[in-house]
């Protein structure tokens, strides 16, 4: 066995040469140059398969034999190559546990803010286009289909936690920001997985079109093995670049928990808010709140603590896609991200004109501690009531209301209707029960 260690091979590809493998690989190459034409000539010489050109990163996604990566690697021109890994997709209660209702009382629903969702798609279900379409656009980077859809299930659960506005629940299930807009992005298959090229196509696609859709945050409630160091991992590199776009992304810690150093990537970017789940108990009194077994911890191999903040990721339910006024629960980091994505886009409804940094530092200055380590909890869980209390000294860009205006099926909260359960809009239960007493008082007096 021949020991192949170089500092521009990842560790998986190492392996790969050490084993004597000649197998055809799926590797991600990025140039010094970024001369990505250069690179495509290169690989055809090689009699390899040019998959993508990745530019965001100055790279391109290829299918490589062994032999011929041991050849490109002492190319001076070659910065890194990586296994082009593949990616996995990793509320009632969980609302009342970041404390949602104080930003929603003050009149911040996210009302003009964009969120792309990049996952394994968007099913167009009630609450999230009635009584309007809120799914300003949607991408699909496997099948090519042009009309939203999620043939898996995830995207869909993810989205509503960020944005469903509980219009099939009467409230009861709406997410952090009910009035939000959704970019849908698809870039994971029926089965949850995609290939980190992928993504990186998908995060260069939102940055291309973030004027046109008003994008302000990017959620990635996804990850993969971080076998690479920041400043060479393909993901790292393509997340950072969206920040620099003015993009905030929002990305999960993972579900390989409780060891120590077992985030994934992306959210190993110190550029990026990385979200670990917490345990609500089914009750939203934090008291009681701890951090979720399967949550992964930090810090990265650089040492950087991550997570950065945690958020109830238990038994959340969400929208379902396969009943489009239906509803499902799931669990895992993935549900613990979009929380923290709804909580921006009330952010960004409150103060248009936050950078990233200043949208991160406001975050991570809104949570309570959870008496947990730091590499498991970062800051600690998010809490709006931090964000959104009157501060005197600070111009409101709203005013604070009284009386604010609620989606207008929205109904008494100590009275929710069960999921899927008719009701006409505007019109609560204790109107329609009043109406069903008269009608029985008449009956009876017209019998007497």
């Amino acid at each position: 066995m021949r020991r192949i260690r170089n500092p521009k091979l990842c560790p998986i590809l190492s392996a790969k040469l050490s084993s004597l493998s000649r197998e055809e690989l799926p590797v991600i190459i990025q140039s010094r140059d970024e001369d990505s034409s250069r690179l495509n000539s290169v690989v055809f010489n090689m009699s390899g398969e040019v998959k993508n050109n990745l530019p965001l990163i100055g790279g391109i996604a290829a299918n490589l034999t062994t032999d011929a990566i041991y050849r490109l690697v002492n190319d001076p021109n070659i910065e890194y190559i990586s296994f082009d890994s593949k990616v996995f997709a990793l509320l009632d209660i969980a609302t009342a546990t970041i404390k949602v209702d104080m930003p929603q009382d003050r009149g911040y629903f996210g009302e003009g803010v964009t969120v792309a969702v990049i996952d394994t798609g968007i099913a167009p279900h009630s609450d999230l286009t009635r009584p309007e379409n809120r799914i300003v656009g949607f991408k699909d980077f496997v099948n090519d289909k042009t009309s939203p859809y999620d043939d898996n299930g995830h995207g869909t659960h993810v989205t509503g936690i960020i944005a469903g506005n509980g219009y099939s629940s009467n409230g009861k299930y709406a997410g952090v920001a009910p009035k939000a807009n959704i970019l849908g992005v698809k870039a994971l298959d029926e089965t949850g997985s995609g290939n980190t090229s992928d993504i990186i196509s998908a995060i260069s696609w939102i940055i291309e079109t973030k004027d046109q859709y008003k994008t302000n945050v990017v959620n990635l409630s996804l990850g993969s093995p971080a076998n690479n160091p920041c400043s060479s991992d393909p993901l790292c590199r393509a997340v950072n670049e969206a920040v620099r776009a003015g993009l905030t992304v929002v990305v999960a810690a993972g579900n390989s928990g409780p060891s120590a150093k077992t985030r994934l990537s992306p959210g190993i970017s110190p550029s990026v808010i990385t979200v670990g789940a917490v345990d609500d108990k089914r009750t939203p009194n934090p008291g009681d709140d701890t951090v979720a077994s399967f949550s992964s911890r930090g810090p990265t191999e650089e040492g950087l603590i991550k997570p950065d903040v945690v958020a109830p990721g238990v038994n959340i339910m969400s929208l379902s896609n396969k009943k489009l006024d239906g509803y499902t629960s799931l669990s895992g980091s993935s549900m613990a991200t979009p929380l923290v994505s709804g909580s921006l886009a009330l952010l960004f409804d409150k103060y248009e004109k936050l950078s990233p940094k200043e949208a991160k530092t406001k975050i991570l200055q809104s949570t309570i501690d959870l008496n947990e380590k730091k590499e498991d909890q970062g800051a600690g869980m998010i809490n709006l009531e931090k964000i959104f209390k009157v501060d005197p000294k600070e111009p409101a860009t709203k005013e604070p209301q009284k009386n604010p205006t609620r989606p207008s099926w929205s109904v008494n909260p100590s009275k929710p209707q069960k999921p899927n359960e008719s009701f006409i809009p505007g019109m609560s239960g204790d109107f329609i029960e009043n109406i069903l007493v008269l009608l029985i008082v008449l009956f009876l007096l017209d019998r007497n």
